[in-house]
């Protein structure tokens, strides 16, 4: 019996007598002209007088129909699914959209791309009259959404009407599908990648933002989606899943490009959505008319693409992303379509970004229909400047609070909508179990003697930081446990074993909880602490607790929610107390931190206790703040809270820089000099939990800051774009050691951390793309696991880098075969110091010195009783 997906061709299959000519023999251009310059010419268009012989009709009626009758058919039968599309678009059903687009895969072997014409030889170049009874060809340049061109986003805010826009934008859309166009989208971000300015490109998106609102609210959701490069929250899994070869397919047959030719394109670009671009470019005619893309189509076939799994789903996604390709109209729009099917939008459009142009946006437009209170841009733009920011900052504060509580836009876009930038949406947008609230972060510190000097006259807390896994353990009323980590990602199939350990952890009072801790890898039996490389050993998915080999311990440290009620807003010592009160211990399974109480005068204990974190293999201490000053909120935050009652005089803290030890001094006086000559103050520092903020009240004094550890010299070699903030400068950067052997430079690890603003903009300067320091590809001479940086930079200077350990590496070649024949070596939490301007590229150190630390490091471990540090922890991307 025949296989029911593929059956087998028989051998009493019976020739077809007259061959079957693709449509593009049609628009051939006779074999001379093909001899001659190779484009048809305007009298060369294909009528009905000079059509070749007729084929076969493949209708089961089995009559045959001439080849123009053929294609008119094809043409006729794409006009009416566009027509139903329609109809389906203006009854609002977008999910049945998405899935109709599958079923016109089959049409698509027939589509063909025309060669791109030097001559006005086109069927719409034609006089009127002439075109009845011809085949048209249907020009791609001609699609692009001119109407959306003429809208200035990149106006500010305050001058910038979208009301003079609406009425033509939602009459264009409403010819086409009736929702926002895609296009709109693209032209934000075209204005936002064109300029470097931070200001520019909030005022961009709040314009953009703002005509969403009033124009279409429905694409506003999907818009932030799509401006932030995502399509989920992190603690949702819902990945596109796509490989270079399914955009490379998708260019390939849309745009009528070979391999070679595609190939080309990215050696000479570098930048898959610049290559769709270019090609989209060079498809100047198609027989088929592309749908017009609107935010809300683009963002579902998104979801759609996500969606798709198990049998026939690389198919499924492959039809998806050719669609998409297909229906972008216009350069610009391939390129940004592509570019967020590579999740690399490159417009600097991150998180706090767009919750500023969010918060700014509802400050001044509302949907139709809504009542909530908006400003005047008139009366704002008479404030003067310090008076509008206060404005900005208080509506930006709310907004970032909500997402930071709530980080979903699923949650907080709707609600802003609803009610705008109010106390309401503070409450819609509050703590739920369940789902993450982003972590508080600890600001960085050198040395303890820096962080004595910041918590002057204020009581706090020390605490061992262990080297192990963040984590956010979720248990509600009815017994259900989530666990994430400080990325937001879901944890609870990676460790079933804490989720077990809930139930007998919790006290008899609680009923529902959300609690923060490091999760360690423990010797169950001695309690042991082990390293972070043994706790990636430990599977991430579909985990047994019968098969578990790496046993771990919850070090508890905070309290955030406790029996219906948020925690928040309490001092840290309350919130402490409630914790070690209200759960129960368990012996090398669930415990708390381990900690001291002082203040800054207790430096001797401090230190002493700093030391006993490092014996045990702590990465160092966390600080913090245990009470909120007394009356804090009467209190001003620029006024200086200890002029009255002078601290102990406290060394001034020993930091580095690019310029060394005592550079750095004298530039931390200057500092506080200029403060003092502008007048500015210490802010209070407050003891309450504040999500997704990094402040003075939590500080970190890890070991690979002190003064005392190792250094080494290695040599930039090349970078990345950053991210964010950083997105106009180079982070990560990569950096190699020499290998005097060979001559070759071997890369060793990236590195964010350390790194002024003004140094990155130097260092970006020095290495400008496409000048006289930068490199057009890989030189032979670097051996590197990353191929294809965003830019490789000419070695020519030497950087001082701490960090915190050497690691066995599986990516890094740097110095195998010296202690490993099958790994090199890396760097975890590499820093920054400085540039080390006395040394040459021939002295910076050498992949035996590498080894040489590495040995020493073994040596101090075994001393200690540890093991072997193996493994690579990809901590060069801790945030700063």
């Amino acid at each position: 019996m025949d296989s029911p997906s593929k059956r087998r061709k028989k051998n009493d299959s019976k020739p077809v007598s007259v061959s079957h000519r693709s449509l593009d023999f049609f628009f051939r251009k006779p074999s001379q002209q093909s001899e001659s310059n190779g484009q048809p010419t305007r009298n060369e268009v294909v009528t009905k007088a000079q059509l070749p012989a007729p084929g076969h009709d493949e209708s089961n009626s089995g009559q045959p129909l001439t080849d123009e009758e053929l294609a008119r058919k094809l043409q006729e039968e794409w006009a009416k699914e566009d027509a139903e599309r329609t109809g389906i678009q203006n009854g609002h059903t977008s999910p049945t959209l998405v899935e109709d687009r599958e079923h016109d895969t089959e049409n698509d072997k027939d589509e063909f791309v025309a060669s791109v014409l030097e001559e006005d030889g086109a069927a719409g170049q034609l006089p009127e009259g002439n075109k009845k009874g011809l085949l048209g060809l249907q020009s791609t340049a001609s699609e692009e959404d001119k109407i959306t061109l003429t809208v200035p986003f990149d106006q500010s805010p305050l001058t910038f009407e979208p009301a003079k826009y609406v009425t033509e934008l939602k009459r264009n859309w409403g010819a086409d599908w009736g929702d926002a166009s895609y296009a709109l989208l693209v032209r934000c971000f075209v204005l936002v990648n064109s300029t470097q300015s931070r200001i520019k490109i909030v005022d961009t998106l709040v314009n953009c933002l703002r005509v969403l609102i009033e124009a279409d609210p429905e694409s506003l959701l999907p818009a932030v989606w799509l401006a932030t490069n995502s399509i989920s929250p992190p603690y949702i899994s819902l990945e596109l899943g796509l490989g270079g070869s399914a955009i490379s397919k998708a260019l390939k047959k849309v745009c009528g490009l070979d391999g070679a030719g595609l190939k080309n394109l990215y050696d000479k670009h570098g930048d898959a959505g610049d290559v769709a671009f270019e090609a989209k470019k060079k498809q100047s005619f198609t027989l088929r008319k592309p749908k017009p893309l609107t935010i809300k189509s683009a963002y579902q076939t998104l979801v759609k693409i996500a969606n798709s799994k198990g049998h026939g789903s690389v198919e499924q996604k492959q039809r998806l992303v050719d669609r998409l390709l297909q229906d972008a109209r216009g350069p610009e729009e391939s390129r940004y379509i592509v570019r967020t099917l590579v999740q690399h939008l490159r417009i600097g459009a991150v998180k706090t970004t767009m919750l500023i142009a969010l918060a700014r946006a509802f400050q001044l437009s509302r949907p139709e229909g809504a009542d909530f209170p908006i400003r005047n841009p008139a009366e704002l733009a008479k404030l003067k400047k310090e008076d509008l920011a206060v404005v900005w900052s208080k509506a930006e504060e709310v907004v970032k609070t909500c997402f930071a509580r709530r980080p979903n836009y699923n949650d907080l876009v709707p609600g802003l909508l609803e009610v705008g930038v109010s106390d309401d949406l503070l409450l819609r947008c509050g703590l739920t179990l369940h789902v993450p609230l982003r972590p508080m972060l600890g600001s960085i510190t050198r040395d303890l003697s820096e962080m004595l000097t910041k918590l002057q006259g204020r009581d706090f807390s020390c605490e061992y930081k262990y080297d192990g896994q963040r984590a956010q353990v979720h248990c509600d009323d009815k017994g259900k446990v989530s666990i994430f980590s400080r990325h937001l990602e879901v944890m609870t199939e990676k460790y079933p074993d804490l989720v077990a350990l809930v139930p007998e952890i919790r006290g008899d009072g609680v009923s529902s909880f959300i609690l923060e801790g490091e999760v360690v890898a423990v010797d169950r039996n001695s309690g042991e602490l082990r390293t972070f490389q043994t706790l990636t050993n430990r599977a991430k998915k579909d985990v047994d607790i019968s098969t578990i080999q790496v046993d771990v311990c919850l070090f508890a440290f905070d309290l955030m929610y406790l029996n219906g009620e948020q925690l928040l807003d309490r001092p840290f010592r309350e919130r402490r107390g409630l914790l070690r009160s209200m759960f129960i211990e368990k012996e090398h399974h669930f415990t708390w931190v381990k900690s001291i109480d002082a203040t800054s005068a207790d430096s001797e204990t401090v230190l002493e206790f700093f030391k006993s974190a490092t014996d045990i293999k702590c990465e160092g201490i966390m600080v913090k703040v245990l009470d909120n000053l007394p009356n804090a909120d009467l209190i001003n935050p620029d006024e200086d809270l200890n002029d009255d009652s002078p601290a102990p005089p406290v060394p001034a803290p020993v930091t580095l820089s690019k310029k060394g030890k005592k550079g750095a001094s004298k530039t931390k006086a200057s500092d506080q000099k200029e403060d003092k000559e502008k007048g500015t103050r210490r802010k209070a520092l407050l003891a309450t939990y504040e999500p997704d903020k990094r402040l003075d009240s939590w500080l970190k004094v890890k070991k690979d800051y002190a003064t005392s550890a190792d250094t080494i010299d290695l040599i930039p070699v090349a970078g990345w774009h950053g991210q964010g903030r950083k997105a106009k400068w180079w982070s990560p950067i990569l950096l190699a050691c020499r290998n005097p052997e060979n001559g070759s430079l071997e890369v060793v690890t990236k590195c964010i951390s350390g790194f002024t603003d003004k140094f990155y903009q130097a260092n970006k300067e020095k290495y400008a793309e496409g000048g006289d320091n930068t490199l057009g590809s890989m030189p032979s001479y670097i051996e590197s696991p990353y191929q294809a940086p965003d830019a490789w930079f000419e070695p020519q200077e030497v950087w001082e880098m701490a960090f915190a350990d050497i690691t066995l590496s599986p990516t890094y070649t740097a110095a195998i075969g010296l202690v490993s024949d099958e790994r090199g070596l890396s760097m975890r939490f590499p820093r920054f110091l400085k540039v080390r301007e006395d040394k040459s590229i021939e002295e910076a150190s050498t992949s035996e010195f590498l080894a040489g630390l590495y040995r020493k490091q073994e040596a101090r471990i075994k001393m200690q009783g540890g093991g072997q540090v193996v493994g690579e922890e990809e901590d060069e991307g801790e945030e700063e």
